[in-house]
């Protein structure tokens, strides 16, 4: 399942990310890497998502969750 199709309020684990080096790089400094948890705070109907990771809060676009594979 990818990201994109997480429920609010469920929390869950990245198993691969399908993004060009760069973004992926800024990912994993934020702490979003292979393994980690991340809970889903919120979203928006156009695809935005506020997720937690590591105790960092932020928002992704659905151009980006839809290629993180989580499960």
């Amino acid at each position: 399942m990818t990201l994109d199709k997480g429920a609010v309020g469920e929390s869950y684990t990245v198993k691969r990310i399908d993004l060009p080096d760069q973004v992926e790089h800024r990912l994993e400094a934020i702490g979003m890497t292979l393994g980690s948890r991340v809970f889903i705070l919120g979203g928006k109907d156009g695809g935005t998502l506020i997720l937690k990771v590591r105790g960092a809060r932020f928002a992704l676009g659905r151009g980006i969750t839809e290629k993180i594979e989580v499960m």
